[in-house]
């Protein structure tokens, strides 16, 4: 009886077996045959879900299962995208511009999505060389003495420099958004043009002075006429040992305290304290340099960088009242 039982409870087990193999496969012919795809949805944490659905687009899916999405949770593929039976739809977390592009279509800002990823596209830098032009300047030489008229007479004829500009750049949608003069080289200095002028004598001029003549201006220091409107040349330096020939304190040679923005180092025309305006600012004739002569002015600035950011420049010049 036992070998009987025993053989009854193995056929029961194959039937009840075979009752379910055949379910299962009912169940997958009738998808099959209804339409339904077989998706497979990977939640943010890892879990996978499978379902059987009739739909194909991602969202109506997910609400098909009761799947509610986070502000900063994004499926792949997107929402409104088709899947195909046997694809994944995979929860992760969004980047955070695309949070942030969120947030601001939130608050009603009427743009693209494309527009808003712009503004966050990776910033490049580049190294640019380019090679710029020194203009000449124009040196007046006078004389008294020449017997004949030597009024705009060239002496030398002027010729421009060229010198080598570094800048880094940084750009964004191969846009250039930023450029710093890194490093300057000059490789061909310029010459400058010499014009020599005859200066006009009046007959006192001929006359020979009196003695309390020569002893007042022996006393008194020569005045010299600045014209007002000249185009100077103007440059820029700082304290460092670069412009200076060693590091300073940043005292002028008038005994002041340098200061961006006011501070200037002239020729000896200029007298200490004599203001000047320079491109629409003013400024105080306040240093002195060794380079620092004829038509060409330095403007006192915080930083090297700013310095070589500066370059040159040709600006007219008039002392302000």
């Amino acid at each position: 009886m036992r070998k009987e039982e025993k053989a009854s409870i193995s056929i029961m087990k194959v039937i009840c077996v075979s009752i379910i193999l055949i379910l299962i496969s009912g169940i997958a012919v009738m998808a099959v045959n209804t339409g339904l795809n077989d998706i497979t949805i990977t939640l943010q944490n890892g879990y996978e879900m499978k379902v059987l659905t009739a739909k194909t687009k991602v969202m109506d899916i997910l609400e098909e299962n009761n799947i509610v999405l986070e502000e900063n949770q994004k499926t792949i593929p997107a929402m409104g995208e088709e899947v195909i039976s046997g694809q994944n739809i995979k929860i992760t977390d969004k980047s955070y511009n695309e949070v942030q592009i969120a947030k601001i279509s939130k608050e009603g800002v009427e743009t693209s999505l494309e527009e808003l990823l712009q503004n966050y596209t990776p910033i490049t830098e580049k190294i640019i060389k380019e090679q710029v032009v020194i203009p000449y300047e124009t040196v007046t030489k006078n004389s008294i003495k020449a017997s004949e008229d030597t009024t705009n007479k060239v002496l030398q004829q002027g010729k421009n420099g060229i010198k080598e500009v570094t800048y880094k750049a940084k750009y964004q949608n191969k846009v250039e958004i930023e450029k710093i003069v890194i490093s300057e080289k000059v490789i061909q200095e310029p010459v400058n043009k010499i014009v020599q002028v005859q200066k006009t004598q009046t007959s006192r001029a001929s006359e020979p002075r009196t003695s309390k003549e020569t002893t007042q201006t022996k006393d008194k220091p020569t005045k010299t006429t600045v014209i007002n409107g000249e185009t100077y040349k103007i440059t820029a330096y700082c304290s460092c040992s670069k412009c200076c020939g060693n590091a300073s304190s940043g005292r002028t040679a008038s005994g002041t305290k340098a200061v961006a923005g006011r501070t200037v180092a002239a020729p000896a025309k200029f007298a200490f304290g004599t203001k000047i305006n320079i491109g629409g600012h003013i400024y105080t004739v306040e240093d002195r340099g060794g380079a620092i002569s004829g038509n060409k002015i330095d403007v006192y600035v915080n930083s090297h960088a700013q310095a070589l950011q500066w370059g040159v420049k040709y600006l007219p010049v008039t002392i302000a009242k």
